[in-house]
C-alpha cells in the first residue's frame, strides 16, 4: 500500500529553492528539463509553468497521478512522464536535472552510473540541482546513497558551483516527522 500522507503534504507545495537557483541562472523561458524523483509535481509544475518540455520520472503510480491531475490541458503537450526507477532510465539531452531529496534512495551500487547518464545529459553547460545526504543524516544507512562533502566535490570535480550548501540541523519531514538532516544542497552546471 502507498503511503499517501507525503503526497498529500507536498502536493501543491512551492518549487525547491534549488530549482528556482537553476532556472534563474540559465535565464531563459523553455528548454529540456528532467526531474528525477517527480513526486506530486511541485518542480515538474514549475518548468511546465516557465514553458519547459519536462520528463518527469518516479517509481510511484500515485506520483505520477499527483502530477497529472494538476497539469494545465495546455503543458500537456510538454509533458512525459515515466513510472520507474530513475537509476533505469535513459536520460535525453537536457539543460537541467533536477532531483530534490531523491538521489539518496538509489542503491549504493546503481548510483555510479545513474551519476554517469546525468553528466552525459548535461554535456554542454546543463544545470544539475537537488540534495545529496550526508553521513550524519538520520536515515543514513548502507540502503541509501550517501555522501561525504569531500565525494560531492570530486563528483563535481570541473563543474561550475553556482550553490552549495551544508545543511546540519534538526527538522521536520513532509509526513511530520522529527529527524537530523545532514543535506548538501547543490546547484552546479556542466562544462
Amino acid at each position: 500500500m502507498t503511503d499517501t500522507l507525503y503526497y498529500d503534504r507536498t502536493e501543491g507545495a512551492p518549487a525547491w529553492p534549488t530549482l528556482l537557483m537553476a532556472l534563474d541562472a540559465l535565464g531563459r523561458t523553455g528548454g529540456q528539463g528532467i526531474d528525477l524523483g517527480c513526486g506530486a509535481g511541485r518542480d515538474t509544475l514549475e518548468m511546465l509553468r516557465r514553458g519547459w518540455d519536462v520528463l518527469a520520472i518516479d517509481r510511484e503510480p500515485l506520483a505520477i497521478q499527483r502530477l497529472l491531475g494538476q497539469v494545465q490541458p495546455d503543458q500537456v503537450p510538454r509533458l512525459q512522464t515515466r513510472c520507474a526507477r530513475f537509476e533505469d532510465c535513459e536520460l535525453p539531452s537536457a539543460d537541467i536535472i533536477n532531483s530534490a531529496f531523491a538521489l539518496p534512495f538509489c542503491p549504493p551500487d546503481d548510483f555510479p552510473r545513474l551519476w554517469q547518464r546525468i553528466d552525459k545529459a548535461l554535456a554542454g553547460g546543463g544545470i544539475f540541482c537537488g540534495n545529496f545526504f550526508g553521513e550524519r543524516d538520520a536515515w543514513a544507512g548502507p540502503e541509501l546513497t550517501i555522501h561525504r562533502q569531500d565525494e560531492l566535490e570530486r563528483l563535481f570535480a570541473g563543474w561550475r558551483w553556482l550553490h552549495f550548501e551544508v545543511i546540519d540541523r534538526q527538522g521536520t519531514t513532509a509526513r511530520g516527522r522529527t529527524k537530523h538532516w545532514h543535506l548538501f544542497s547543490v546547484v552546479a552546471q556542466r562544462p
